[in-house]
């Protein structure tokens, strides 16, 4: 198969800082999996854009959630929490790609069922190379259940 015959994946980054959504797009653009990175910056969107309201009504349904944990008007952990109990997104994988290395929030993250927690690099490099991990595992070597 080409590239070109490979249907997109939809990636969906929810993260309010704009240093590290350039970063993520950048880190995606280098990849290997043709994908589409859709963003948005705040929980609230985040739910709007899973819940496919208003501006975000025809949004596609995302493969795979990148999710930060610190956000304005509704953090990750609530995101997380609405996300594992609407019976209609749950099974959507969550990857939590945050700053924090608080023991706390990975166990909170784990206990409301997130798939993974990554911790981000403070440099593009090893930036780069959490993302290429997260695509390599859960785009190409994960199986996913149908929607």
């Amino acid at each position: 198969m080409t590239p070109e015959q490979q249907t997109p994946i939809e990636v969906l980054l929810a993260e309010d800082n704009p240093g590290d959504v350039k970063l993520t797009e950048k880190a995606f653009e280098r990849g290997n999996v043709i994908n589409n990175l859709n963003v948005v910056n705040d929980g609230v969107e985040a739910m709007s854009y899973l819940r496919q309201e208003g501006e975000y009504e025809d949004s596609p349904r995302p493969d795979l959630i990148l999710l930060d944990l610190n956000m304005p008007r509704m953090d990750g952990k609530e995101v997380l929490a609405e996300i594992k109990e609407d019976p209609d997104l749950k099974r959507i994988p969550v990857v939590i790609l945050t700053s924090s290395e608080a023991e706390e929030d990975i166990i909170n993250s784990y206990d409301l069922h997130a798939n993974a927690y990554l911790t981000k690099p403070v440099d593009f490099d090893g930036f780069l190379e959490v993302v290429n991990t997260i695509e390599d595992f859960w785009l190409t070597v994960v199986k996913v259940p149908p929607e």
